[in-house]
């Protein structure tokens, strides 16, 4: 038995369906594991907490990365994918990634995505920070997540799966073995069912995309509320990795009031030769790595707030108006509309830029076929850590990985349905408590997170930050907690109170995964403990949410995760 216990207090569903599958979220993974279930003959319900396309992809600028040009092998995808990752990357991982990838990718294409193609009839490939090659394919120039999320959209319709949508997933079912049976979920007001009702499967694929709404500036939707990653803590599933948040580089600056989803200046604007610049126009990332602007993010990252921190700036500078108004009208529209629209024009004047949070290099923890630690819960893109993204992700992976890693999940479950005869198998839940197990916080407490974590956890962080932050998050916690013991009362149920909530408990994790981790690596930046140490800390830290709601946390022997049907006793 794995499960906490603890489920977010809710009403007890009202209705119910039963399915084969449920996949949780409708991003690249989630929608192309669907697609692959139904072809299978499983029966498959999308749950999504907006509509379709709503999700993370639409919003991926730079491309899909695969070895798929003249010249380029998996090999050297691989040599830079664990470069960029500092020695966290799962090596198996890697090569499952860069070999299956290219394949995955032209299985994408004949579901109907268009990716941009040179004047010779192949396909166009760009470069990005990180890459040694040109790899990336794009679709409308700086439009691929749209154009992934467009054909997979359509190919959804086309084969009429069934889909909820504006459905936020609330718990996990399990039955009376501990075995995954199905999720919990509310409907708002505008699907087929209306309030909280439930699908009954037993197996459920979570692809609900990251968490960066933690922070008060990311590059994330607003609906990137960390419901997931929380629900699977509740399961009694294992996370890892948590610490590590990619910053982007190159977001454009809006302001430093600025909060909420900020627009991204795609990485392949760097690829294409912009230059970063301080206010005296000068080249900082020149003489700091062989690659200068198209160093990893991490180093690129580090190179900025260096340079704001010297110069007392909010920001810097993206320098590419030498590209002239014809390419960036035809490669970046997309980036040209959006600084347009805040009264900036990249083609007579250097863009301001300043890293905000991007994506979640960690998440639950998978094995190569994408199990996590709960039988029949399963993870893929975003929300899960393979062990493909060590400490910073490689641009452009994550496409590729949501792609590969769900034909990876179909392959297990459709392997497990004629093994157990999983049509045959419906399984039957443990009932729903009647008392709530999980007090809820108040809607404004979103805001307190964001800026605790903004404060104490952001791109810069120490001893003393990191306390800071934990301190105030305890206090959330303990008070939510306080006041439903003190008089069974909690926050209204409802999307912004569990929202609240799911941010409250991934932003704990976060916080203690990155004040156990002495150093700095990848995109975890220690002011306190400035240097890489391999000897202590070339490892993962692993933390699982413990029936009292305390985290117990453990530290790997090795940089290899263990399996994923291994447990370990429970620490304080």
């Amino acid at each position: 038995m794995t499960s906490t216990g603890i489920r977010l207090h809710a009403p007890a569903p009202g209705w119910s369906i039963a399915a084969d599958v449920v996949v949780v979220g409708s991003g690249v993974a989630g929608l192309t594991a669907a697609l692959r279930c139904e072809a299978a003959g499983l029966r498959t319900v999308v749950v999504t907490k907006a509509r379709l396309d709503d999700g993370s992809t639409r919003w991926a600028q730079g491309g899909i990365a695969a070895a798929l040009g003249e010249g380029d092998t998996p090999e050297q995808h691989l040599d830079d994918t664990l470069v960029a990752g500092v020695g966290l990357c799962d090596e198996e991982a890697v090569r499952i990634l860069v070999t299956e990838g290219p394949d995955a990718v032209r299985r994408l294409i004949e579901t109907g995505a268009h990716f941009d193609e040179s004047s010779e009839g192949g396909l166009e490939l760009a470069r990005e920070g990180g890459h040694h090659r040109r790899r990336i394919a794009h679709a409308g120039g700086d439009a691929t997540g749209a154009e992934v999320s467009r054909a997979l959209v359509e190919a959804v319709h086309a084969r009429g799966l069934r889909t909820i949508e504006n459905a936020l997933v609330l718990d996990l079912l399990t039955d009376d073995e501990g075995r995954t049976a199905g999720v919990t979920l509310h409907v708002m007001g505008e699907g087929q069912h209306d309030g909280v009702g439930a699908v009954h499967a037993p197996a459920v694929v979570l692809a609900t995309g990251g968490m960066g709404q933690v922070f008060s500036a990311t590059t994330n939707p607003s609906v990137s509320t960390g419901d997931g990653v929380a629900l699977a803590l509740r399961a009694g599933a294992e996370v890892s990795d948590l610490e590590f948040v990619q910053f982007h580089p190159t977001v454009l600056f809006l302001g430093a009031d600025a909060e909420g989803q900020q627009p991204l200046v795609s990485e392949a604007v760097r690829g294409e030769g912009a230059h970063l610049i301080d206010a005296d126009g000068v080249r900082f990332m020149v003489g700091q790595h062989e690659l200068a602007e198209l160093a990893p993010r991490d180093i690129v990252a580090k190179g900025i707030m260096r340079r704001m921190q010297e110069q007392d700036a909010e920001h810097m500078f993206l320098d590419a108006r030498h590209f002239g108004a014809d390419m960036w009208e035809h490669r970046f529209p997309t980036i040209l509309a959006a600084c347009r629209s805040h009264g900036i024009d990249p083609v007579t004047e250097p863009v301001p830029v300043a890293p905000a949070a991007h994506y979640a290099s960690g998440g639950v923890r998978t094995d190569s076929r994408g199990r996590t630690t709960v039988p029949g819960l399963y993870a893929c893109g975003e929300v899960a850590c393979t062990g493909v993204h060590g400490a910073n992700r490689l641009a452009s992976n994550s496409l590729l990985e949501g792609l590969v890693y769900a034909e990876r999940i179909v392959a297990d479950i459709t392997g497990n349905q004629a093994e157990n005869a999983l049509h045959a198998r419906v399984p039957e839940p443990v009932p729903h408590p009647q008392k709530p197990a999980h007090p809820l916080l108040a809607p404004e407490a979103r805001f307190a997170i964001q800026r605790i974590m903004t404060e104490g956890a952001g791109v810069l962080r120490s001893a003393d930050s990191l306390a800071r932050a934990a301190e105030q998050l305890q206090r959330l916690h303990t008070d939510a907690r306080d006041a439903l013991d003190e008089n069974g009362k909690t926050a209204e149920p409802g999307v912004d109170t569990w929202e609240a909530t799911n941010l409250l408990c991934v932003a704990r994790v976060l916080v203690t995964a990155a004040a156990r981790r002495e150093e700095t690596r990848g995109c975890h930046w220690r002011e306190d403990h400035a240097e890489r140490d391999d000897s202590a800390w070339r490892r993962h830290i692993v933390v699982r949410l413990n029936p009292d709601r305390t985290l117990a946390v453990h530290t790997t022997d090795t940089a290899d995760f263990p399996p994923t049907r291994q447990h370990r006793p429970q620490e304080q």
